[in-house]
């Protein structure tokens, strides 16, 4: 037990001694690709390729990443999914959170040192810009993991449309319910049907990452088991599987031993994935749900295409154990209960809220709001605005989050910065039942809980979450079905202020500044860009708010109602069009269009009524 602590952490001050600096110059810009087979579009490629490279470092390596934004009529940024950017927390990418957008022509540089081991993945966090393919892993090896064979096999949803355009077709007054956008593919290594080299009796080591926009996925093995070593970067007690659950965001690496050749057939498997249907609000016929990929271990054997179905009861990840055994987290100091609702506020726009509160961006970046205040106000939420669900932590304190589920949807709920403890989530309820601190009815928190940075939270339900607020920084909290965070499902962690300030604001890179600066980003102040002396900072005039709320009895159930009597006039009115003007299609005269519509009338129950009787006498001059 004592050895298997000790190797990793000699082996970690050898990687320290041996660190290395990778550097990488790369331009983002637009590259056709055709990645389903089905059609051909845009995407965001690196350096004029795409798909995009997979990052290979050791823990205690440092990146140095130049980002150039070359896509010309869009802003764009970088965030390293997992990765806690301690003591570096203006590198972890956000827009309007921790740095200025990156504006059309201009580069920043990512320059951060690696610190854990595991699955990890960089995108952009500019709207919902990674669904255009800015997107790829991460991985930094673990050298007393033994295996033959690595393989980093991605998975996503995958529209024909860009993500822009989706946005503003989303989020509108013609969409009030909210209805998400459904993908037209399912993809794995951003194509179908792929092949993975199997080698027999050898040990395979399967890092899947879910880089979707939406949906979370199913995966299975035709005759081979998984053993799950690894969820978020946080190693697990190994942990048999028979299929795998992967929501938005979340990363989970398996085991896997390649099977003997008993009958000598040397025959080839099947590698399953299939969309979880019941996240979508339809499902077309022409979805693909099932992705059907290949084990290979004979090149000259044939692929099998049919389906290979499951019952789909994937492994339950709140079961799973952290390899050192983590116990859980004492009683926490401080507690944020938030509720999360779909709502439609006065736009008519169907938004996401915490606590009644969609997040808004600020005019100046938070972290930027707190490197330019004085020790006396930064530890104020107030100044970070009143639309960005702001929460000051205080150093090493223990959080308790909870998140309760108002929503008929399950969603993956992402933190930056940390890995937290789960020592609550719920079942799916038929009705929003929130968490019940104390309740008889709940068991114990778990003494070793699993950790991790991304969770599903339930269909109605709750989830509570534990960890230490020992990173100061600026840090995200929100759903990774990222439509949702575009719809403001969102809040933000400021961690030990007046650390954070002490700490990092003289570390701060210029090319932040220069940053905001191309943009026409204010970079000092308040969430409104306000400074000066205290009353000036507390001054919120001219931030950016909400739409304000529906006018009183107008809700959302007034809205569908709306919809379905205006589609049902509609309809009305090309019934009338499709069967009554079949008859007058080809008269030539108003005689023998009125003796037609005269004719028609007498046929109708319409005619037996009062209205009818008296256009008919109109039309006929006849009692």
């Amino acid at each position: 037990m004592i050895l298997w602590k000790i190797i990793p952490i000699i082996a970690l001050l050898i990687r320290l001694t041996v660190a290395k600096t990778h550097k990488f110059n790369l331009t983002a810009s637009w590259v056709k690709a055709n990645p389903d087979g089905v059609f051909e579009r845009d995407v965001i490629g690196l350096n004029g390729q795409w798909p995009l490279p997979v990052l290979r470092v050791n823990q205690g390596d440092r990146i140095e990443l130049l980002l150039t934004n070359g896509l010309g009529n869009a802003n764009t940024s970088l965030h390293f999914h997992g990765l806690f950017q301690r003591g570096s927390s203006f590198m972890d990418g956000p827009e309007m959170v921790t740095q200025c957008p990156i504006s059309p022509g201009n580069s920043f540089l990512y320059n951060f040192t690696v610190d854990q081991v595991g699955t990890y993945w960089y995108h952009s966090h500019s709207g919902a810009q990674y669904g255009d393919g800015l997107r790829g892993a991460i991985v930094v090896s673990r050298p007393d993991l033994e295996y033959d064979f690595e393989e980093v096999i991605t998975l996503s949803d995958w529209y024909h449309e860009k993500s822009d355009i989706l946005h503003h077709k989303f989020l509108n007054k013609y969409n009030p319910t909210g209805a998400e956008p459904i993908p037209q593919n399912i993809l794995m290594n951003d194509s179908r049907n792929i092949t993975i080299s199997m080698h027999r009796n050898a040990s395979h080591h399967l890092r899947f990452i879910n880089m979707g926009l939406e949906v979370s996925q199913y995966v299975w093995l035709e005759g081979h088991n998984m053993t799950v070593v690894e969820v978020d970067g946080v190693f697990v007690e190994p942990y048999e599987a028979q299929v795998l659950y992967i929501a938005v965001g979340q990363r989970i690496s398996v085991l896997v031993r390649g099977i003997e050749d008993i009958d000598g057939s040397a025959r080839n498997y099947r590698l399953m994935q299939r969309l979880d249907e019941t996240m979508l609000d339809v499902v077309p016929d022409d979805l693909a749900l099932f992705g059907i990929n290949h084990l290979v271990y004979n090149d000259a054997a044939p692929l099998i295409t049919e389906e290979f179905l499951t019952d789909l009861e994937p492994f339950d990840d709140f079961e799973l154990t952290t390899l050192d055994r983590t116990p859980l987290l004492e009683d926490y100091d401080y507690q944020i209960q938030v509720t999360m609702e779909m709502t439609n506020l006065g736009d008519g726009i169907n938004y996401a809220t915490f606590n009644n509160v969609t997040y808004v961006a600020p005019k100046v970046p938070t972290l930027m709001t707190v490197f330019s205040a004085d020790p006396d106000i930064v530890t104020n939420a107030q100044i970070y605005g009143s639309n960005t669900n702001t929460f000051i932590l205080q150093e090493n304190e223990i959080i308790e989050l909870v998140v309760n589920n108002f929503d008929d949807n399950k969603h993956p709920f992402h933190l930056h910065g940390h890995q937290f403890q789960v020592v609550r989530r719920s079942e799916a309820y038929e009705n929003p039942t929130p968490y019940n601190e104390g309740s008889p009815s709940y068991d114990a928190f778990p003494d070793f809980p699993m950790s991790r940075d991304t969770v599903i939270v339930n269909t109605n339900g709750h989830v509570v979450l534990r960890f230490k607020a020992n990173n100061p920084g600026v840090w995200f909290f929100h759903c990774h079905l990222d439509w949702h965070l575009e719809q403001g499902l969102a809040l933000v962690l400021v961690e030990a202020p007046l650390t954070l300030l002490q700490t990092q604001k003289e570390k701060l890179p210029s090319n932040h500044i220069d940053c905001c600066k191309s943009g026409e980003v204010p970079f000092r102040g308040n969430a409104a860009g306000r400074f000066g002396t205290p009353s000036e900072w507390l001054d919120l005039s001219g931030e950016v708010l909400q739409p304000p709320p529906l006018p009183p009895g107008f809700t959302l159930k007034g809205y569908v109602a709306f919809i379905m009597c205006v589609g049902a006039a509609l309809y009305g009115l090309y019934s009338i069009y499709e069967y009554g003007m079949e008859d007058v299609v080809g008269l030539t005269s108003e005689t023998e269009v009125l003796e037609s519509l005269s004719t028609a009338l007498r046929k109708d129950r319409f005619s037996k009524s009062h209205y009818g009787a008296d256009l008919l006498q109109e039309l006929t001059g006849q009692n």
